[in-house]
């Protein structure tokens, strides 16, 4: 019988790609979507999955998805997941990324189902890192530098009391910085991408950015997104796990990748708006927990992943 999957967020960057993996491995997918919901990332397979109206703010909308969907797996995808908007937003941060888990937690006992759930955690989680500390292990203490993180924490440790008390099939990951085609401009590497497409098309030489000075670990979406089918599958109940690449970039390399992946010649500007009021200086991360329970390994080269991502806004600009 043909497996069910819902997947919260289904529009998003990530939930996108997880659908198109999810229907690859011949599963009948499910996806939350509020009323006014942008469906480009998904047009191209819209008429292959089921597409349900709910808000993770309206607990009984949840319930409704659930009952209608009946899953066998749920990958909590939803959520305010723009760093610098949680600063701006704090309170509505909360509400969707902590309230809104409760919801499907609470939606989940009501129905009395027991799907493997899949939460997307966020390296955001460990914040305040030094550098002496790296490579960061789940085991690392959490010290948050943003509303948002704070959100992550707060679902993260709703999801293992569910677990606890009434026994969901909760598995947590902890995904570092990931990226590729469909990633929203707002975000750093897309951002830069954007704009160097822009400047192919007679755009004023320059680029605009942040803090260049931070280094990241990166992971192509694609092989991401395998980790949260992994993860539901072969993950403990309770537990949670890094995905991540292991190495560190500093977003100022990152940028004289893509820079020099386009004929044009190009200024960099530093832009303070784009500045954070604080900001994790180094995040690289250890997934060896990961890999050792499920068997999940890599397989996209970082300069891949951006040569894709750079070629998705040449085709939109």
């Amino acid at each position: 019988m043909m497996k069910r999957a819902l997947i919260t967020g289904i529009t998003g960057f990530a939930g996108s790609h997880l659908a198109e993996h999810l229907l690859n491995k011949k599963m009948e997918v499910y996806g939350t979507a509020r009323w006014r919901s942008n469906l480009d990332n998904i047009e191209h397979i819209k008429n292959d999955i089921h597409l349900l109206n709910a808000d993770m703010r309206d607990g009984h909308s949840l319930e409704v998805v659930l009952e209608e969907s009946n899953p066998d797996y749920i990958f909590h995808l939803a959520a305010q997941s723009f760093v610098p908007m949680s600063w701006r937003a704090p309170a509505d941060t909360m509400e969707t990324n902590v309230i809104g888990t409760i919801h499907l937690f609470e939606a989940v006992r009501k129905l009395n189902i027991n799907p493997k759930i899949q939460i997307a955690g966020s390296s955001e989680e460990y914040g305040m890192v030094y550098t002496d500390e790296l490579p960061i292990t789940e085991e690392h203490q959490l010290r948050p530098l943003s509303p948002y993180a704070v959100s992550k924490i707060a679902a993260d440790k709703l999801s293992y009391q569910y677990h606890m008390s009434y026994g969901l099939h909760t598995v947590i990951t902890r995904g570092f910085n990931h990226t590729g085609p469909r990633r929203g401009e707002v975000f750093v590497t897309s951002n830069f991408a954007k704009q160097i497409a822009e400047i192919e098309k007679g755009a004023k030489p320059i680029i605009h950015v942040g803090n260049l000075d931070t280094t990241r670990d990166f992971t192509d979406v694609r092989d991401m997104v395998r980790g949260y089918l992994l993860a539901a599958d072969k993950g403990q109940p309770g537990e949670v796990y890094n995905i991540c690449s292991g190495k560190a970039i500093k977003i100022r390399d990152l940028l004289d990748l893509l820079v020099c992946m386009s004929h044009k010649k190009i200024k960099v500007q530093q832009d303070p708006d784009r500045m954070r009021p604080s900001d994790v200086e180094a995040l690289r991360g250890d997934c060896s927990k990961f890999v050792k329970q499920t068997g999940w390994k890599q397989t996209i080269p970082f300069e891949k992943t951006m040569e894709d991502l750079l070629n998705y806004w040449r085709e939109r600009v």
